[in-house]
């Protein structure tokens, strides 16, 4: 079977840049002191669980922490949560994936200047959770549907998830830009390395007989890339690793194809590909 991969996969420089903080964090810390994270550092629990094994303790709230270092995850946080652990004692290390900072930064700035906050993204994303802890009145859309959540005649100033398409911004603002408002200020918090994978993806997908997008089932990222490659080819698969493979969605097919969410290690995808042009010759 014949293996492509696509040109733009896998780690982007804010993951590669938690991951490695996260690394060297665990390197300086001395015996006995705990290192913990808020959260899954990326949304990948293979990498995670490799993380684990070298001391990084995965927590979902400040009251499962006692005292220690304190690794703040890509997504960022709100300001009350980094407050609060400075307050604690505990000590930080930031690495928090610029371009979300620069997000919160945004809306903030936005807030100033007077306009209702809207973002459109996924309510529950930590990311989205963090930005939304920025600002006093803010109101998330993830889709048409929500819409109604809209001040009417509100002068709104509207920012992305980082890791949404540029279709469905494309969509939502023309959506939004038909009901009643005094003002819309738009911004684009886009990520570039997120469209390179979305466009190399989509790219890819219509040249082989199956597709596989390979990163964790909640990273919103990979959720997306796989519905892309959906759009374009039905054979395509979203999957955490090699051990979730069903073999008999290869039979038959003679080009595959490969692809991967920013928060995806690139022992994943090399892994994936060993096993899959060995599976090939094999048979």
């Amino acid at each position: 079977m014949k293996v492509l991969v696509a040109a733009k996969c896998g780690f982007c420089p804010g993951v590669r840049n938690a991951i490695s903080m996260a690394e060297e964090t665990l390197q300086r810390s001395g015996a006995g002191q705990s290192v913990y994270c808020l959260g899954p550092i990326i949304h990948n629990k293979d990498e995670v669980e490799r993380l684990r094994t070298s001391g990084l303790h995965t927590v979902d709230s400040v009251d499962e922490m006692d005292s220690g270092t304190v690794l703040i995850r890509s997504h960022g946080v709100a300001p009350s949560e980094l407050n609060r652990l400075k307050e604690q004692g505990f000590h930080i290390v930031d690495a928090t994936c610029v371009l979300v900072k620069r997000l919160q930064q945004i809306v903030k700035q936005l807030e100033a200047e007077g306009y209702e906050v809207v973002i459109i993204g996924e309510e529950n994303h930590p990311e989205v959770q963090g930005v939304v802890g920025c600002v006093g009145d803010v109101v998330v859309v993830a889709g048409e549907d929500d819409l109604g959540k809209l001040p009417r005649n509100g002068r709104l100033g509207i920012v992305c998830q980082t890791t949404q398409s540029p279709e469905h911004l494309g969509a939502m603002l023309d959506a939004i830009a038909r009901r009643s408002f005094s003002e819309l200020k738009v911004i684009n918090t886009l990520c570039k390395e997120a469209i390179k994978r979305q466009e190399s993806a989509i790219e890819l997908c219509q040249q082989v007989d199956v597709m596989f997008v390979l990163g964790g089932l909640h990273s919103a990222n990979t959720r997306r890339l796989a519905d892309l490659c959906k759009k374009h080819n039905k054979a395509t698969f979203h999957l955490q690793n090699w051990e979730e493979l069903d073999k008999k969605t290869l039979f038959g097919k003679t080009v595959a194809g490969v692809t991967a969410g920013a928060s995806t290690p690139n022992w994943v995808i090399e892994e994936f590909v060993e096993h899959l042009e060995r599976f090939g010759q094999e048979r």
